[in-house]
């Protein structure tokens, strides 16, 4: 029977597939080890994240442990940090509580308009494809922090974390952060031309539709 079930499902493109002991979120699903999840540096880095929220847990452990190890990993080479789209501040709080921030000498450049998306721009596309609509309503719901002393007050345990309130691409060219190390999104540093050795990294890279 469960093999007629499958080959059904197989006929009509649906897949299905043993959860118990997988990691199944954030699009991601996968029979490979999620170890990290109980690592207590990872637990701690984390949830400075969802503090950041305000509580609020999207569910993307995956995502935010790949950013740690770009980040980790970004550190063999000499370079600022830079994260393009902040909103509430949630990798990079991770990111830097992992990394203990403090003790490492370097600059995270935070950009934002931290007013949410830029509503004019969006390509006819993305409007043809109900994007604009979708970031409408996300920013009436409240899903973009706007609240600068908020922000302010999130990123204060780390003197250098750097706020750069404006929009990409056009307020990179204002921001002098030299050689990259590390950077998220990497699609907005790629056209400014940022320079650096390090990794950019794309947290929406291969979602459909979305460029690397």
């Amino acid at each position: 029977m469960k093999a007629l079930i499958k080959a059904l499902s197989a006929k009509f493109g649906v897949g299905i597939f043993n959860l118990r002991g997988r990691y199944a979120q954030d699009g991601l699903f996968t029979v490979h080890s999620d170890d990290f999840r109980s690592d207590p540096a990872f637990r701690a880095a984390y949830g400075r994240g969802v503090q950041a929220s305000l509580g609020v847990d999207p569910g993307f452990e995956w995502r935010v442990h790949v950013a740690c190890w770009a980040a980790q990993t970004a550190l063999r080479v000499k370079g600022d940090f830079v994260e393009c789209g902040v909103n509430a501040g949630f990798l990079s709080s991770a990111i830097m509580n992992k990394l203990q921030w403090n003790m490492l000498g370097r600059r995270f450049y935070l950009i934002d308009t931290f007013g949410g998306p830029v509503l004019t721009q969006y390509s006819p596309e993305e409007v043809r494809k109900q994007r604009l609509s979708i970031a409408r309503k996300a920013l009436e719901a409240g899903a973009y922090v706007t609240d600068m002393d908020r922000i302010r007050a999130n990123f204060a345990e780390w003197p250098s974390a750097i706020l750069v309130q404006g929009a990409v691409p056009e307020i990179l060219e204002t921001v002098d952060f030299g050689a990259v190390a590390f950077g998220a999104h990497r699609h907005e540093l790629r056209l400014a031309g940022a320079a650096g050795a390090g990794i950019l990294l794309g947290p929406d890279a291969a979602r459909r539709g979305r460029p690397f």
